[in-house]
């Protein structure tokens, strides 16, 4: 009788020369930086004013509103609050994503809750975020966390937050978490227990579903992209809805040839001869 033969060791392959280009960008480049200090730099002008004139509606979409037809909730007497996103819009996984780009694995649900538990040391402050937030509360508002790091997580994503001194987060009051309710990953059960607290002035966010989960529906990727130039929302955008740039994840990654280069905008060297 022939042995089975033990099977052969995998080579492990070398971790890459460079990290990906989207995180040399996000991470590393003064274009990235420059525009985040400039994102927050409009957004707390933006937000310090509104705060004076007391807005009758906030900036949250009503639960019957649709893209096409936005309506917002009402303000009444609220108190004013901004509402920011915290993975890549005032907080950079710096330590992940090392780690990601060295390992070449890709994200991995386990990688990421270890990172939510023990990464608080290993990030840094969205650049031009600290001041923003610090201008927003002398000025009033309070400042208010919507992410979708897990709620069993909340005390370590409380430290991370604070740490990168962008001040305290209170789960629940301040901070609100993926598992608070029963929605998931959709943020607008959570925007809606924010809203009928606050009057929400202004949002920040790296995703569109960061505003309204009506971008996630499932939309092609030209009418997606088509439906942030309406007229019914494109003049939100610096006025009161703030997107910061991240090209190293989310749902903006997506399409291919067909969906991002329109067969009237293509173009090939000439052949030999042409003009």
């Amino acid at each position: 009788m022939v042995a089975a033969c033990a099977p052969m060791p995998q080579p492990i392959a070398p971790p890459p020369a460079n990290p990906p280009a989207g995180m040399q960008y996000l991470y590393g480049s003064g274009e990235a930086a420059a525009l985040s200090v400039q994102a927050f730099a409009v957004l707390a002008s933006h937000a310090t004013a509104t705060a004076k004139a007391r807005p009758a509606q906030s900036v949250v979409l009503a639960s019957s509103a649709s893209l096409d037809q936005p309506r917002f909730v009402p303000c009444g007497d609220k108190p004013l609050a901004a509402v920011f996103d915290v993975d890549e819009t005032v907080l950079l996984n710096v330590g992940y994503e090392y780690h990601d780009a060295r390992s070449g694995k890709g994200y991995d649900e386990a990688a990421w809750d270890a990172w939510e538990r023990t990464g608080a040391g290993a990030v840094s402050p969205v650049p031009g975020a600290v001041d923003a937030l610090a201008q927003l509360r002398a000025a009033g508002v309070t400042v208010i966390f919507n992410t979708n790091r897990s709620s069993v997580n909340a005390a370590s994503t409380e430290r991370a937050i604070r740490g990168a001194g962008l001040g305290d987060a209170v789960h629940g009051q301040t901070l609100f978490l993926k598992g608070d309710d029963a929605m998931g990953s959709g943020k607008d059960g959570r925007r809606a227990t924010i809203a009928g607290r606050y009057c929400v002035i202004a949002m920040g966010g790296d995703q569109l579903g960061d505003f309204s989960d009506l971008f996630n529906a499932g939309q092609p990727v030209a009418v997606r992209r088509a439906a942030t130039e309406a007229p019914s929302i494109a003049t939100l955008w610096g006025k009161g809805w703030f997107v910061l740039p991240n090209p190293v994840y989310g749902s903006g990654l997506k399409g291919g040839f067909d969906d991002i280069f329109p067969m009237d905008k293509r173009w090939d060297l000439p052949a030999d001869g042409e003009k």
